[in-house]
């Protein structure tokens, strides 16, 4: 497997890496059709913030796996495009937290202090003690838009120096904000109480410019903070509020275009303190972000879940171990279903009964659906499986109980349309052996492996034996078989039974079945990549 690095990332990742057996390819500055032509027979590309990954980059990568970004940003990244090509799009968000958190508390004093312009008059021979009154935080309040993990960080930094705490963000609970001593409040009254206002929230279409002159007004007095992301904060109506005296001072580590441009505003105000995005710039996250993508792509390329996938169902390591026999079952069960049933497929069923129902079972679900995609030739995986179904107008459902009749999990997937459906019910025996345990209501005991039959006949005499001539006949050797009516009361009935095959099933041979007027149907399964 090979991984293309087109931008810088601590030895550590690309060591381990190549101690993982992976050829590890590095080409910086890469861009256009050279980039174009590197990645073309990538698995995988890391990245940090100076690789733009387009959709021309995904439709010239047609083996790319994952693209891993070194850090915690992907506004470079087309997530929409790597979904639609199947591909995972990871980032490092814990690695650099830390670092993270203490720029933004080192850019708040710099700003309350006014320590660089300080700095740089005493450089010049100036001592001007006179001409800067600081701002003390103890006893201030600090507004946090964006209570994320980082937000979390600073909150806790500064917290701990006595500032009071208020915070807004939609998407967090109020005890989490209570466990953090931050009071939740709407936006705009974030904005009237913050003395210090930090921003920690990700660029998208609705956060971009969402703090500009109306905002600032608002804010009426302090300092902000913005070590996040470029563009949240219009930058000319920083450097005018700040310029005019409507802020105290502001502090700013991120661009909308970086590297920066010499005629940027904020440039020219003296009370906006700058650096070139060095949030993440220590050691120690770069050395950590680094590892934390390389064992994300090991993942990956093992069809494990990736921890911090952004476009992928994904799962807490610990309790990955009890789902992962399910997630091969699911998919086997999706195959199963799409392959034996008769028409077109406009909804998808999925149920979980026993202990599988108490689990995180977002990855398990994914699995059935790229299951039930996979034999339809559509070029589908975990990553896009959801995405096919929606674009597709295919109704997905999942339901849990806790309760189940005969096995101590079972997972049903269900296929069908408004006038007919068919379900596959698989579990595990002994822990971890996958058995298919009925289809369409019959009760079976198939194991799912390479190549299979299902055939549906009226219950009768001779039917088995003639399936069973006709399958030697093609020197067609049966592995296994199992042979089921719906009810165990009924006879002369339709029944159904599933073979194990060394080897796959002609036309002929299909043709040969039907021909027996006591033969229903035939159906072809293929498993685990049999030809």
């Amino acid at each position: 497997m090979k991984v293309l690095v087109t931008d810088p990332i601590a030895d550590a990742g690309l060591e381990r890496l190549r101690d993982a057996g992976y050829e590890v390819e590095t080409a910086y500055d890469v861009e256009g059709d050279a980039l174009l032509d590197a990645v073309a027979d990538a698995n995988a590309l890391v990245v940090r913030s100076g690789t733009e990954v387009t959709e021309e980059v995904f439709e010239a990568a047609p083996n790319l796996v994952i693209v891993g970004r070194a850090g915690i940003g992907v506004d470079n990244i087309d997530i929409d495009a790597a979904t639609d090509h199947g591909v995972i799009v990871a980032n490092a968000p814990e690695g650099n937290v830390r670092a993270a958190a203490e720029h933004t508390v080192a850019m708040a004093f710099a700003a309350a202090r006014s320590i660089p312009q300080a700095h740089a008059r005493l450089k010049n021979g100036e001592w001007a003690k006179s001409d800067y009154l600081g701002t003390e935080v103890n006893g201030k309040t600090l507004g946090v838009v964006g209570l994320g993990r980082v937000g979390q960080e600073v909150a806790k930094k500064l917290g701990n120096l006595g500032m009071d705490l208020v915070a807004f963000d939609p998407y967090i609970s109020e005890e989490r904000a209570d466990q953090l001593g931050a009071e939740l409040v709407e936006f705009e009254t974030c904005l009237e109480r913050a003395d210090f206002l930090t921003v920690h929230t990700p660029l998208t279409p609705e956060t971009e410019g969402m703090i500009s002159t109306d905002e600032l007004e608002t804010m009426g007095s302090g300092y902000l903070v913005n070590c996040a992301r470029g563009g949240v904060v219009d930058e000319p109506a920083l450097a005018q509020a700040v310029d005019d005296g409507v802020l105290d001072g502001a502090a700013v580590d991120v661009f909308a275009d970086e590297p920066v441009d010499d005629d940027n505003p904020l440039l020219a105000v003296d009370d906006v303190v700058v650096t070139p995005h060095l949030g993440a710039s220590t050691s120690a996250a770069q050395e950590n972000v680094a590892t934390s993508i390389a064992d994300q792509i090991s993942a990956a390329f093992k069809e494990e879940p990736v921890m911090n996938a952004l476009n992928a169902p994904s799962v807490d390591e610990s309790a990955f171990p009890r789902i992962r026999p399910y997630i091969g079952l699911a998919e086997t069960a999706g195959k199963v279903a799409a392959q034996v049933f008769d028409g077109r497929i406009s909804e998808v069923q999925v149920r979980y009964e026993g202990d599988i129902a108490a689990e995180d079972i977002e990855l398990v679900t994914a699995s059935a659906l790229k299951g039930v995609f996979e034999p339809l030739e559509w070029q589908v995986n975990s990553v896009n499986a959801p995405r096919i179904a929606e674009e597709r107008g295919i109704e997905v459902t999942e339901t849990k109980t806790r309760q189940t009749d005969d096995f101590q999990s079972l997972i049903t997937v269900t296929v069908g349309n408004d006038e007919d459906s068919l379900g596959v019910c698989g579990t595990l025996f002994a822990g971890d052996d996958p058995r298919i345990v009925r289809i369409d209501g019959y009760r079976v005991d198939a194991i799912p492996h390479g190549h299979m039959l299902v055939a549906r006949n009226y219950d009768k005499p001779g039917v088995i034996g003639l399936i069973g001539t006709v399958l030697g006949d093609h020197d067609i050797n049966i592995a296994g078989m199992f042979n089921a009516r719906r009810s165990t009361n009924e006879t002369n009935g339709e029944a159904l039974t599933v073979y194990n095959l060394d080897s796959a099933v002609s036309d002929e041979v299909v043709a040969e079945l039907l021909a027996d007027e006591r033969i229903a149907d035939v159906k072809r399964i293929t498993l685990n990549g049999d030809e």
